[in-house]
C-alpha cells in the first residue's frame, strides 16, 4: 500500500533542507549560505549614511525577497518534521526565528513613536550570520573542543585570577596612591590589562621596583595568553583525528537526518535513528 502523495512530499522536501548527501540538498544549503550572506552584507551597507535613496530602495526590496524565501524555509523545516516543537525551540531553531521577524516587525509597528525601536529590531537580521554554522561540518568539531576544553580553562583562568590579586596587591604596596594605584581593586585591573598586554597606559608604575614588577608581568603576559589556545588546539586535534578505513572501528556517518528528533549524523548502514528508535528509511 503506498503512501499518501502529502507525506511523500513532506518527505522529500525533509530530505533537502536538512540533509545535505543529496544533489538538491548540496544546492539547496549553498543557495541559503549566499542569501545569508546577502542579506548580512545588506544589514551592513544600509547602515552607511550618504547613499542615494535607489540604492536604499534596492536594499529594501531586496531584504523583502530574502525574508520571504527565509520565512517559506522556517514554516517548510516545521512542517516537515514530526514534532514542529523539537525543531521551534532548538537554538537553530530560534535563531532562524529571531533572523525573520525583524522586518515583519518593522512593517507592522508605524509611527514617529517606535522608530528607533524598529530600527533596533531590523538589526537583529544580522542574527543570520549564525544560521551559517548549521552548514559548516567543522563548527561541531569546534564547538566540542571548546566544551571538553572548558574544565582546564576554568582551572587556567582561575590561576591568573589569582596572579592579578597577588600581583595587584603587591603593585599597591609598592606604588601607594600617589603613583595612581588608589585601592587594591584598581590594582588588580591594572596588573590584567597589563597581563593581557592590552596596555590603556592610565595608570603607570613610576618607582624602579614597580617598574620592574611590571615588566615581570608583562612577560608572563606573552605566556598566558598561549596557554588557552595550546589547550583548545590538543581538544581540536583529538577531534579531527579520523581512524583509518582499516580500522575495525572505522564508522563513516552522513547528514541523514530523523523526521521525528531532527538528530542527525546517523551511520550509512544505519537503519533506525540512534536517538529515538524511529525508520530513517520509512517504507513507501
Amino acid at each position: 500500500m503506498t503512501k499518501p502523495h502529502n507525506i511523500y512530499w513532506r518527505r522529500k522536501l525533509h530530505e533537502i533542507i536538512y540533509e545535505a548527501d543529496t544533489p538538491m540538498g548540496k544546492l539547496f544549503d549553498i543557495v541559503l549560505l549566499i542569501l545569508i550572506l546577502l542579506s548580512v552584507l545588506f544589514v551592513m551597507v544600509e547602515s552607511v549614511r550618504g547613499l542615494s535613496e535607489q540604492v536604499y530602495d534596492l536594499l529594501y526590496y531586496g531584504e523583502w525577497v530574502i525574508t520571504i524565501f527565509f520565512t517559506f524555509e522556517y514554516i517548510a523545516r516545521i512542517v516537515t518534521v514530526k514534532k514542529p516543537s523539537n525543531y521551534i525551540f532548538s537554538f537553530y531553531g530560534i535563531i532562524d526565528l529571531l533572523s525573520t521577524i525583524p522586518l515583519y516587525l518593522s512593517f507592522i509597528l508605524v509611527g514617529s513613536n517606535y522608530l528607533l525601536t524598529v530600527r533596533a529590531l531590523r538589526l537583529l537580521r544580522v542574527f543570520r550570520i549564525l544560521k551559517i554554522t548549521r552548514y559548516i561540518g567543522e563548527s561541531n568539531k569546534l564547538k566540542n573542543a571548546l566544551k571538553d576544553s572548558r574544565p582546564k580553562i576554568l582551572v587556567f583562568l582561575f590561576a591568573v585570577l589569582i596572579v592579578c590579586i597577588i600581583a595587584g596587591t603587591l603593585m599597591y604596596l609598592i606604588e601607594g596612591e600617589e603613583s595612581g594605584f588608589k585601592s587594591i581593586p584598581v590594582s588588580v585591573y591594572w596588573c590584567i590589562v597589563t597581563l593581557t598586554t592590552v596596555g590603556f597606559g592610565d595608570i603607570a608604575p613610576v618607582t624602579p621596583l614597580g617598574q620592574f614588577l611590571a615588566a615581570i608581568i608583562m612577560i608572563m603576559g606573552y605566556g598566558i595568553i598561549a596557554v588557552p589556545t595550546g589547550i583548545v588546539s590538543a581538544e581540536y586535534t583529538k577531534k579531527t583525528a579520523k581512524p583509518s578505513v582499516e580500522d575495525d572501528n572505522y564508522v563513516h556517518v552522513n547528514s541523514q537526518s530523523c523526521r521525528n528528533c531532527s538528530a542527525s549524523r546517523h551511520r550509512d548502514d544505519a537503519e533506525f535513528c540512534h536517538r529515538c528508535g524511529s525508520p530513517l528509511h520509512p517504507l513507501g
